[in-house]
């Protein structure tokens, strides 16, 4: 059953504590993806098996046989019904155009096949370090989490500047440590971000609830971080405030649910779910075509 918040108030919607702040959040360009100053890396060093996801298996370093000359996508407008909806829930983070651009100074690897290999090894990582900026970037911008803004501050600039070293330096990073250094600093922005939600906050983080029955769900502040949610009935589910940073969102329902102030919430997660024209959505974030 919804809980009897579950349907928010225009007045809820215009007085978030975090509104503004949120909203001034995405003029981030750096950490949105630019393909047309990319080598189209995603298609060359990512691997991808056959699957629901991939209509071929493709090893890493190898480009896809949809990859075009001029670095972009043959059948972009056609993925989902060629058999490659993995491409459309996949985001770098802007990290294709660093290291197209700034780590390899806009050699490409067509012209330059020596710095294939190198290009292979490297973008996997600033994508993960691009991924922790875009995350502590959204931490910025919420003014509940201030006491932690300058923690978060000194990691992002640490972070991006190592995404600006050379390519030997950035394969030898320690990107999970890095993660676990950030994952303390975006849990507490998150609890002080939640804090403002009246009553007890639900606490799902890292749970299995692949395919579970939560239509109407009252989970306005809830921890859903890290959860499994594949297939998840979230059809009218209140998910204001949620925190949703690595909820795994394949195909889940979230037809009219309310999204609304949803924490960590990415694109790429809403690619890879349902929704419908009634499902409320962060002002930063957009309709997938597909629902």
């Amino acid at each position: 059953m919804a809980s009897q918040d579950a349907v928010p108030s225009p007045g809820d919607r215009q007085d978030h504590p975090d509104r503004q702040d949120r909203q001034d959040r995405q003029d981030h360009p750096d950490l949105q993806a630019d393909c047309a100053a990319c080598f189209g890396l995603c298609c060359m060093a990512l691997p991808f098996a056959r699957s629901a996801d991939f209509a071929v298996s493709k090893p890493a370093g190898q480009p896809c046989s949809n990859l075009r000359t001029d670095f972009r996508c043959g059948i972009h407008e056609r993925l989902r019904d060629r058999g490659y909806a993995g491409c459309t829930v996949f985001d770098c983070f802007g990290a294709g155009q660093k290291v197209s651009q700034v780590t390899f100074a806009g050699t490409d690897w067509r012209a330059a096949p020596e710095t294939a290999r190198a290009m292979t090894e490297v973008f996997p990582v600033v994508r993960q370090l691009h991924e922790l900026l875009r995350y502590i970037t959204e931490a910025l911008g919420l003014a509940l989490a201030r006491p932690v803004h300058q923690e978060l501050r000194r990691a992002r600039d640490r972070i991006d500047g190592l995404t600006r070293g050379s390519a030997a330096s950035i394969v030898e990073l320690d990107v999970n440590a890095l993660r676990g250094e950030v994952n303390v600093l975006l849990l507490r922005a998150g609890e002080l971000a939640r804090a403002h939600v009246p009553g007890p906050r639900k606490n799902h983080r890292g749970a299995d609830l692949v395919g579970a029955k939560l239509s109407g769900a009252g989970l306005r502040g809830a921890s859903l971080r890290g959860a499994l949610l594949v297939a998840a009935d979230l059809s009218g589910a209140d998910l204001r405030d949620a925190d949703l940073i690595g909820a795994d969102l394949r195909d889940a329902d979230l037809s009219g649910a309310d999204l609304t102030g949803a924490l960590f919430l990415t694109q790429a997660q809403l690619n890879a779910a349902r929704g419908d024209a009634a499902t409320v959505l962060p002002p930063v974030l957009s309709r997938p075509a597909h629902w």
